[in-house]
């Protein structure tokens, strides 16, 4: 039997650890557009960050999988210069994957809400509410995260259960509204600026975004799980994007 995308890129990140050579055919060797900005471009650019690091540095463990359409996105806990969080977004074409984006942050000792930055529910359920959770989930980008009209922020976040994984903030909507005042107030505001991709399966939505955290240029993933049609808990990642003389390919991080 054929394998799904989600199969092959599963099969690939597993890769990281066993080494086992057949995941490496499911990339286009003619195309593979790499906007992981720390990897050259193409299948050679890819093998040669791999070369570059001890043996056995390297792990992926893929938590959540998904697809909409050509794209795969996954969550993974990683092995990579230290444990970290990592989203991977994968676009296949006839079948082979001809492009890759990313984000990784480094796994907190501890957590706000005392849950970890993977756990929680895993699978996807409502599939046949896909589209009208694309709708909802553009509309929080674009109203929430963007636009900052938190006056609308009950009509996408659930006022009863709102389990989060970012390890700096508490579960709870007055959590989350505690710490975006907080950042404001220390004159270090989370900014969301575009967004870029957002990706849709069932009752999960994947936004990526660009910004401003801490003052520096930023990307942001964002995981969201929607229940009776509200946000009922959170992931993310957040990454710098390093100054254009430090990438090793010229695709951009988007």
């Amino acid at each position: 039997m054929s394998m799904s995308n989600k199969e092959k890129v599963i099969a690939l990140l597993s890769s990281l650890a066993t080494g086992d050579p057949e995941p490496i055919s499911y990339i286009n060797p003619n195309k593979y557009i790499q906007h992981n900005l720390s990897a050259g471009d193409g299948l050679a650019g890819f093998a040669a960050l791999l070369q570059a690091l001890p043996a056995g540095s390297v792990s992926a463990k893929v938590v959540r999988a998904f697809e909409d359409g050509d794209y795969v996105f996954t969550h993974s806990e990683y092995q990579f210069f230290g444990p970290k969080v990592g989203f991977d977004i994968f676009r296949f074409e006839d079948g082979l994957i001809v492009e890759h984006w990313d984000n990784l942050q480094e796994i907190a000792a501890e957590t706000a809400s005392g849950r970890t930055q993977l756990d929680g529910p895993a699978e996807a359920t409502d599939l046949d509410k896909t589209e009208s959770n694309r709708a909802f989930a553009q509309g929080f980008v674009d109203d929430i995260l963007i636009g900052s009209q938190m006056d609308k922020i009950t009509d996408y976040i659930s006022t009863e259960t709102y389990h989060q994984h970012n390890p700096a903030v508490g579960d709870g909507l007055a959590a989350f509204g505690a710490a975006a005042q907080g950042m404001a107030e220390a004159g270090t505001p989370m900014v969301y600026t575009k967004n870029h991709m957002l990706m849709v399966q069932g009752n999960f939505a994947l936004a990526v975004s660009e910004g401003q955290f801490l003052g520096n240029h930023s990307c942001f993933y964002d995981l969201i799980r929607i229940e009776n049609g509200k946000i009922v808990e959170h992931w993310d990642a957040i990454e710098t994007i390093p100054d254009r003389s430090e990438w090793k390919n010229d695709n951009g991080k988007f």
